[in-house]
């Protein structure tokens, strides 16, 4: 066995050293897994395991979005529906009119009191045609009301997942109830219109229950956008978090090599000392 004494080189002190190096980044890397909950915050730590993570939280935050373009297609929905439903009661109403005014005993003073209420419930309908908007978009003047120009909602996190509507044309002219067609001025007049104003009645309902069924698929789309985003989620923590006890084991196994590093390199620092030995 032989000894090797020299000034110019510590061997054992740069390998204790090069070793403490290593661990110290190790413990770094630790501190950081455990004060984020991270197991991957760089790609560094697992390029791999970075790049899915990526592109499943890429896919995640699609989700997410998808979620909230479907949320506003219902609340979009359920504004137009909400006007439909006032022009329904409208509808009612003239119908109760039109009733009225086919009884003989109405006048012509009773009847051109009623007819003056009646023109003004088709102005109603008009001016709601006119005037329901959502984020500044009208609803009801038929510029949704074509296959040709439908609302188009995102409802995927991919390119070609769409859902495309129609929303009916809603005024006195698309009801059949313009105020040149039809009126209660006389019994007459006044019966006809009664199968008028139920024939709108009827094509409002069907209108409405067309948007019903869109509302109803959207909000299966919402349950499912949703699920599919958790389980998602539930993937992508399985790659990137930290599994804390593991980490934690690791990280007092680190700090202890560090603890015994820095004691042997004490050590090694100390035999340069011994050829002081041999020259006394």
């Amino acid at each position: 066995m032989s000894l090797s004494f020299s000034v110019n080189n510590n061997s054992s002190a740069s390998n204790i050293l090069s070793n403490l190096s290593y661990v110290q980044n190790q413990l770094n890397t630790s501190y950081a897994q455990l004060s984020s909950g991270n197991r991957i915050n760089s790609a560094a730590n697992d390029p791999a395991g970075y790049a899915i993570s990526q592109q499943m939280m890429s896919q995640v935050n699609g989700l997410n979005q998808a979620t909230q373009n479907a949320q506003n297609g219902v609340s979009l929905i359920q504004t137009a529906s909400g006007a439909m439903n006032q022009v329904e009661s409208i509808l009612q109403t003239m119908n109760t009119l039109a009733v009225e005014a086919s009884n003989g005993t109405q006048t012509s003073s009773d009847l051109a009191n009623l007819q003056t209420e009646f023109t003004s419930l088709q102005n109603q309908i008009s001016s709601i045609s006119k005037n329901t908007q959502f984020n500044g978009m009208t609803l009801l003047n038929g510029s949704y009301g074509s296959p040709s120009t439908p609302m188009t909602l995102q409802v995927g996190a991919q390119n070609n997942q769409t859902l495309a509507f129609t929303i009916a044309t809603v005024n006195n002219t698309s009801l059949g109830i313009a105020t040149t067609s039809i009126s209660i001025t006389s019994q007459a007049s006044a019966q006809a219109a009664i199968a008028s104003v139920q024939s709108a009645i009827t094509t409002l309902s069907g209108f409405q229950a067309s948007l019903g069924a869109i509302q109803d698929q959207l909000n299966y789309t919402i349950s499912n956008l949703q699920n599919s985003s958790q389980n998602l989620q539930n993937a992508e923590s399985t790659i990137t978090n930290t599994n804390m006890a593991t980490a934690y084991t690791q990280f007092s196994q680190e700090q202890v090599l560090q603890q015994v590093g820095l004691a042997m390199l004490g050590q090694a620092q100390q035999q340069p000392a011994a050829i002081l030995k041999l020259l006394s």
